[in-house]
């Protein structure tokens, strides 16, 4: 084996990816340094016995909970710190979500509290080298350049890109601070991860969340993944799948590849990408021809089945073989298997939302789950796994550029409520923003810019966009840029703008992806273990985390920078109001008692600090099935009070376990769907027809509580003087008293109403869910049947091209498809993974997954380095796995890896000892969902050549 040696970095074996596990363990280690060497390398006077340092053992142990920071299935985790230093860690096996249960990155977690990679302290680049600097001159400086630019080009022109990885504290803070300072310019990584997932269930149903839980799955006689793979995306998951396996669970997996969540199911549909719509609709196809529906289900609790029905006509089974390449007898199966073992639930990620047909992917999924009849069933339901280990938190908490915290929107109704909650004079939050209107709207009411478009934000012609001027400074506070696609845009970007400021325990990517001398700002963040407070796992429960350790270096928690920024740019006073401040740090309990004034939506109203520490106390307390306890105390409560937990802390609502259950009463956790769409359209009844849910006293479909209401029905004298005066001429969301709530649930209804969910979206650019061909698509003889929408002038603020793009045939030029996805070693855009010495050994190269016979007609061999070029002419240099994971004509990628730009080693750019171990390429492409702008990435169309060693070079 060949190996080389690389200053400060991994290096590789020629052809590491074609060794055994075990060959690969025998000539190679890993150095605490990074660099993999062998023994003979070194000279007899550099080798030394090693010498261990003394303990000190009689050093009391103190035992942290705390929560896994990478998926969002929420793993318990017990950190041993003796004298403040984490010395070990072990999975909680009393916890209810893992159960003892790791993955590799859990296991691995004791390093990013301790990670050597870490930025250690506050720096600036200038003239092109980085140089350290205080925390005061960072602030000023930065505040300064935020405070010009606002002064020159108004609000919108800063641009707040927020992070799955704050707490729900920090996330909540992080939204209200933009909004003080006057812009919607504000999104995290949701938008490129779910947020089609939330437009479209929210958006059918009301609630745009998993419906279920993890651990319902065991009760699952079905499942269907698509555009999911657990087994490395969310391994702990895996457990609970596994669970239901053994007790007799079919599993049906629907992806393009062959992947390690195929092995355990009982029928694989490899999809051609892009074409989930006609899958599902293939499969209804058979569920109407055979009468395999609930048809009681549907006649009580669905609004609009009979659209689909006349869509889902038009695929008969040649025609979704055309499309899919799927044949009937397998689409028959797999409908057969699915409508005779009920309950089941559909389970997807980002492989089936990542298109630029998302929103109708996502709706499909549901209106495929409410025709059998599979919504709130215990081991029924939508159970969406999310990706990051507080992205449903930050979503909830509306880091987002089209919402507030709570999914309130940006009407002024919303404006007003929220200022009632923050305690500040509306006029006063109103004169923040921009006043100048585009289009007819205000900025204050009109969507930001997403994280998806802050290039276009950046480079487009201002007077294309709808705001006063082009984004010219980015705060990128915990993201990744190179998980986003159009990334050989990025660096003429970056160049554009007058300031970056990094906000992160590492450098990231963004740093060094761009030819900067000056202007950009690395301020170091700590790890979530270097602070505490609450993080919402996907199933909506709410979990406490402890500090573990005293924030390390020089780094500060994100609500202390936050304070920082805001006292230097002049609206601290206001944004903590509420809130106590001590050493520069606001309290987190007051900011989570703020919030459990303000969430009436969602129900994050009744999780007191006090209530969610009992809970992370009291882990053993829960069942691992059905997520409740017996504890006298706490009886019947669900782990985490998981939202909707309605009304405030004090009526001791036990948390919503399965949403929609009308098998409960809603005090003990039980519902129906949302009626969030009115009561009528188009003569037709919105509301539920003779379902209800359990010991609710009006029997039938009722619209969402308000003041009237409760008046109409003889119950506002249930409410208390103090109550009635806040609750008069508000509603259930805006009712700060909780009133309303209370005495809704009470009578046993639930506050939103009693709905139908709706399988049309009237006002989404596609009514009914349609097959629409990718922008970039080889089937160039489907798209006069299945075409784009056309190119639009505005969306989000800014003009998208569709069908311009499509119209360009590249498929002769890029005959193969390039999908990507994640892998059980690495997150998200991996800064964080691949600065973690035990995780970077598992996985040192990026790669790119290459069907045998694609890879023989291309003279290919497994470990080749190769160039993967995009019809967009971007391209980047990676290893060949040779592999039948993949069919002809297509090809995979995994989306962790940077700090590699077009075969262009950027290691020497990082700041000094802060390089992560694996280096690597990032993907790109353009494709954007028009209701969310959701990235495209699962589909598009790519070359692959051998690189030359001159090409290399």
């Amino acid at each position: 084996m060949k190996l080389t040696k690389r200053s400060d970095s991994v290096s590789k074996s020629e052809n590491q990816l074609g060794l055994s596990r075990r060959a690969f363990m025998k000539n190679t280690t890993i150095a605490a340094g990074g660099t993999v060497v062998g023994a003979s390398m070194f000279a007899p006077g550099i080798m030394k016995k090693a010498q261990a340092q003394d303990v000190d053992r009689s050093a009391p142990t103190e035992v942290k909970r705390t929560i896994c920071s990478h998926c969002s299935v929420g793993c318990g985790i017990y950190a041993e710190v003796q004298n403040g230093v984490w010395t070990g860690q072990e999975p909680a096996f009393d916890h209810p979500f893992n159960a003892g249960g790791h993955c590799a990155k859990g296991a691995a977690l004791r390093e990013h509290g301790h990670g050597e990679r870490r930025l250690k302290y506050p720096m600036k680049l200038e003239g092109g080298k980085w140089r350290r600097v205080s925390w005061d001159q960072a602030i000023d400086e930065i505040g300064d350049k935020a405070l010009q630019i606002r002064k020159e080009s108004g609000p919108d022109s800063v641009y707040f890109l927020g992070s799955a990885k704050h707490s729900n504290e920090q996330a909540y803070t992080f939204r209200k601070m933009s909004a003080m300072w006057g812009t919607n310019n504000v999104d995290h990584q949701a938008r490129i991860c779910h947020s089609t997932t939330v437009a479209g269930v929210a958006n059918t149903w009301g609630y745009g969340a998993m419906t279920n839980s993890f651990n319902d799955m065991h009760n699952c006689k079905s499942i269907l993944f698509i555009g999911s793979n657990p087994a490395e995306a969310h391994p702990v998951a895996m457990q609970h799948i596994l669970i239901a396996k053994e007790r007799g669970c079919k599993i049906v997996v629907a992806d393009p590849r062959n992947t390690r969540t195929v092995a355990k199911a009982d029928q694989h549909l490899p999809l051609r990408p892009g074409t989930d719509v006609s899958l599902i609709w293939g499969m209804l196809w058979h569920v109407f021809q055979n009468g395999w529906e609930d048809k009681e289900f549907i006649h009580q609790r669905v609004f609009g089945m009979d659209e689909i029905r006349a869509e889902v006509e038009k695929w008969s089974p040649k025609e979704v073989e055309r499309v899919t390449g799927i044949s009937e007898q397998e689409v028959h199966k797999a409908a057969y298997t699915l409508s005779h073992h009920k309950p089941g639930c559909v389970v997807w990620c980002m492989g089936g939302t990542q298109h630029t047909t998302g929103n109708n992917n996502t709706r499909a999924y549901c209106v495929f789950e409410l025709a059998l009849g599979n919504m709130g069933k215990s081991g029924g339901g939508a159970n969406i796994f999310r990706g990051h280990d507080n992205v449903q938190g930050a979503t909830d908490f509306g880091v987002l550029s089209h919402d507030l915290p709570g999914y309130y929107g940006l009407a002024e109704g919303s404006w007003q409520h929220w200022s009632r909650v923050w305690g500040i004079d509306y006029a006063w939050l109103k004169g923040r923003f921009d006043q100048t209107k585009y289009n007819g709207k205000l900025p204050m009411n009109n969507m930001g810019i997403p994280v998806s478009r802050w290039v276009d934000g950046v480079l487009e012609d201002k007077s294309k966009i709808e705001q006063n001027d082009n984004i010219r400074a980015m705060f990128y506070w915990g993201h990744a840029v190179n998980s986003q696609t159009r990334g050989h845009e990025m660096p003429k970007a970056m160049q554009k703008l007058d300031m970056m400021v990094i906000v992160d325990p590492y450098p990231t990517v963004a740093a060094v992806i761009n030819d900067r001398t000056d202007g950009v700002y690395l301020l170091p963040a700590t790890t979530q273990f270097e602070t505490y407070g609450s993080v919402t796992a996907s199933n909506r429960s709410i979990q406490w985390r402890d500090q573990v350790i005293e924030p390390l270096f020089e780094s500060k928690p994100d609500h202390e920078i936050m304070y920082l920024l805001t006292k230097k740019l002049g609206f601290a006073d206001q944004l903590f109001k509420n809130v106590e401040v001590k050493n520069n740090q606001p309290v987190i309990e007051d900011i989570t008692r703020e919030y459990n004034r303000g969430m009436w939506t969602i129900g994050y109203t009744g999780q007191s600090p006090e209530r969610l520490k009992y809970h992370q106390q009291n882990w053993h307390l829960f069942s691992h099935e059905n997520l409740e306890t017996d504890a006298a105390e706490i009886k019947g409560e669900t782990y985490g009070l998981p939202w909707p937990c309605w009304g405030t802390p004090e009526m001791k609502h036990p948390g919503t376990h399965i949403l929609y259950d009308t098998s409960k009463p809603v005090a003990q956790g039980g519902g129906n769907f949302r009626t969030r769409f009115g009561v009528e359209f188009e003569g037709k009844s919105l509301l539920a027809d003779g379902s209800y849910s359990k010991d609710c006293e009006i029997e039938d479909g009722f619209p969402e509580f308000t003041d009237k209401l409760l008046k109409q029905l003889g119950w506002w004298d249930d409410l208390t003087a103090d109550e009635k005066t806040l609750a008069e001429g508000k509603n259930w969301k805006t009712d700060l008293s909780g009133g309303i709530q209370r005495v809704a649930v009470k009578h046993g209804c639930i506050p939103f109403g009693n709905g139908k969910a709706r399988t049309i979206v009237w006002q989404f650019p596609d009514r009914v869910p349609l097959h629409r061909e990718p922008l970039y698509t080889p089937r160039r003889d489907l798209i006069a049947d299945y075409p784009t929408w056309n190119d639009s002038d505005a969306i989000y603020r800014l003009p998208t091209l569709y069908k311009t793009i499509q119209d360009q045939d590249h498929s002769k030029e890029y005959p193969i498809i390039l999908t990507s996805g994640r892998l059980v070693e690495y997150e998200g855009g991996g800064e964080e993974s691949r600065s973690n010495p035990w995780l970077a050994e598992l996985q040192q190269e990026m790669f790119v997954e290459i069907n045998p016979q694609e890879a023989n007609n291309n003279g290919i061999k497994d470990g080749d380095d190769v160039w993967v070029e995009g019809a967009e002419q971007g391209r980047i240099l990676v290893k060949a796995m040779v592999t039948n994971r993949v069919q002809p004509g297509l090809a995979f990628i995994p989306f962790h890896f940077g700090g590699k730009f077009q075969g262009k080693d950027l290691h020497d750019k990082y700041p000094e000892g802060t390089a992560p171990f694996v280096l690597g390429e990032s993907a790109n492409t353009y494709g954007y969902d028009p209701v969310t702008q959701m990235q495209e990435t699962k589909v598009t169309l790519c070359k692959i050549s051998k690189a030359s060693n001159t090409a290399k070079a």
